[in-house]
């Protein structure tokens, strides 16, 4: 009797650790969740971090020449850093948030072609024209844009040329003593 305890007592331990070894075997598994963010930044880069443009009309020294409104201004680049959600995309759009531009004059500005060589991604498409700013409606400047980054800094994203263009009577232009300073706002948003 001894003997038969002894062997049912053996056969409750030995099918015992069989139970809890069949819960492990040679492989296992579980979850790791990536998640990337939704990016819209934008930046405006210039030599010594200098944004201020001034664009001033020229004039001859011989009388009865008109003043020329022919200066440019291309030293801002534009930098941005984008991840989508989806297959929407993103616009770049430009804006005249405080001053006036002066009677008899339009301020344009045109971004170039992406330069590609820090960035990688679906970089946006530039309008192909100059646009004209104003202070009433956001102007789309550049189209497209995807996941991408373009870089930081000169040199990189996408190059801004501003312009101004006489526009109306020439009698609407007035001197207007140390200029009139205008900010001007880019914003990256959702189409």
């Amino acid at each position: 009797m001894k003997l038969s305890k002894l062997l049912f007592a053996a056969l409750i331990i030995f099918s015992s650790s069989a139970t809890f070894a069949q819960g492990d075997t040679e492989t296992d598994a579980h979850n790791l969740t990536i998640t990337i963010p939704e990016v819209a930044l934008l930046d405006l880069e210039a030599p010594s971090n200098n944004t201020n443009v001034s664009l001033v009309g020229t004039h001859s020294t011989e009388a009865g020449d008109p003043v020329a409104f022919n200066a440019t201004n291309n030293s801002i680049w534009l930098n941005y850093s984008s991840i989508i959600g989806g297959s929407a995309k993103r616009n770049i759009t430009v804006k005249i948030t405080n001053g006036d531009v002066p009677n008899g004059l339009s301020l344009k500005v045109k971004a170039g072609t992406a330069n590609t060589a820090l960035g990688k991604g679906d970089f946006g498409t530039p309008e192909a024209a100059a646009v004209v700013i104003n202070k009433t409606d956001d102007t789309q400047i550049i189209s497209n844009v995807g996941s991408v980054y373009t870089g930081t800094g000169i040199n990189k994203g996408h190059n801004l040329t501003y312009s101004l263009e006489q526009n109306g009577s020439y009698a609407d232009l007035k001197h207007n003593g140390a200029g009139e300073t205008l900010t001007i706002t880019y914003t990256l948003s959702d189409d």
